[in-house]
């Protein structure tokens, strides 16, 4: 399948109260695998690549399914070599975590739900999620990390919940790195 180069999927953000309404909504699992829902997976990549993001739920573009793109570096030294063509994308249906380690960091993470904003959010370390992938089949991840943040994230947007829900503070970035940070 070739992968749509223009999306004209509108971002929904949590001011406006129509599409507040389709952010806090939780979503339904998927039932079956279609060419319309993995079309959509490939619009939302592309709305998030055209947004500067490294992640997307279906309900930040006006659909509540359980439907998530994720597009970051697979393991810590890709990250840390910040080498673009090590990135890898995610396309991810009815992601559920089903491991997380003890331990929990702090980190700062934005939205593009939520533009203009930061805050700092208590996350797993690490976590495991099982779902299925855009053929239908199971799949499971294992992530650490920033990886594991995003994860994390963006099932939470499957479940109505926003970051803002779960920060021990939130503020309007000042530095580009804090703006980089939204997921």
């Amino acid at each position: 399948m070739t992968r749509v180069e223009m999306s004209n999927l509108e971002i929904y953000v949590v001011d406006n109260l129509e599409q507040s309404r389709v952010l806090r909504t939780k979503s339904k699992k998927v039932q079956k695998v279609t060419r319309q829902l993995v079309d959509l997976a490939y619009q939302m990549l592309e709305t998030m690549h055209q947004a500067e993001g490294v992640g997307l739920a279906a309900p930040q573009v006006g659909v509540s399914e359980k439907l998530i793109v994720v597009e970051y570096f697979e393991n810590e030294e890709a990250e840390e070599a910040e080498d673009e063509a090590k990135k890898k994308v995610w396309v991810m249906l009815n992601p559920e975590i089903v491991k997380a380690s003890d331990e929990k960091v702090m980190g700062v993470e934005g939205c593009l739900s939520i533009p203009n904003l930061v805050g700092e959010v208590e996350r797993y370390e690490a976590i495991q999620i099982k779902g299925l992938n855009r053929r239908g089949q199971p799949m499971r991840v294992k992530a650490q990390g920033w990886l594991a943040r995003i994860f994390q994230h963006e099932i939470d947007h499957l479940n109505g919940v926003v970051f803002t829900d779960l920060a021990t503070r939130v503020w309007l970035p000042e530095t580009e790195e804090e703006k980089e940070d939204r997921v």
